[in-house]
């Protein structure tokens, strides 16, 4: 079981810094960066504090879904216990970065929901690389594209409840429009190297 919740925590890494990645590389490039010396260095530190911190928001709600999904097949406590346990967590992050609003703490619980539900069936099926625990248990593209639908609209409910909750900050929501656009593309790439029947 370690090994299962090692390799899909390994992916959701992998996949969060691909987000971030692909977000920077699509900036567009100030003319500064030709004509100050050093400026790649200042941009290579600056790039990698960003990845880092993209990717530490990224993952939390994944990590703590993966981590309640390893403690709900270990059958020793109450899923209702866990979920309150799981929305003190997000009230508590989502004030870290002065988020926090009942409707964008609801629409993150039901990602959470939706990722339990995905992750324990990863964690009981048959494989050693994570496209192998994958192929195991959605079998075919259907029923795996039926996932990445469920999970992709709760993202996008989640994304619609902070831009609510912010009102005006343009350049938010302008970066939220960014990254559902790179997650669904690397979803699609994903989707394509896993089930690659319909091309």
């Amino acid at each position: 079981m370690d090994a299962k919740y090692n390799l899909i925590l390994r992916y959701e890494e992998n996949f969060a810094r691909s987000v971030a990645l692909g977000l920077w590389i699509k900036k567009p490039i100030s003319p500064w960066h030709y004509l100050l010396p050093g400026m790649f260095i200042f941009d290579y530190l600056r790039r990698s504090a960003m990845v880092k911190n993209y990717s530490a928001a990224f993952l939390f709600p994944r990590k703590l879904a993966l981590d309640l999904s390893l403690r709900a097949m270990e059958g020793v406590e109450e899923k209702e216990l866990m979920l309150q346990e799981a929305r003190e967590r997000i009230k508590e992050w989502l004030a870290s970065y002065k988020l926090y609003a009942a409707e964008i703490e609801a629409r993150h619980m039901e990602q959470i929901n939706i990722l339990m539900e995905h992750y324990i069936k990863l964690l009981k099926a048959d494989g050693d690389e994570y496209i192998l625990l994958v192929k195991n248990t959605y079998k075919d593209r259907n029923n795996y594209e039926n996932f990445i639908d469920r999970i992709s609209a709760a993202e996008n409910y989640i994304d619609l409840a902070i831009a609510h909750h912010l009102q005006n900050r343009e350049e938010i929501k302008r970066r939220l429009e960014a990254e559902r656009k790179q997650v669904g593309e690397l979803r699609q790439k994903e989707m394509h190297k896993i089930f690659p029947d319909r091309f």
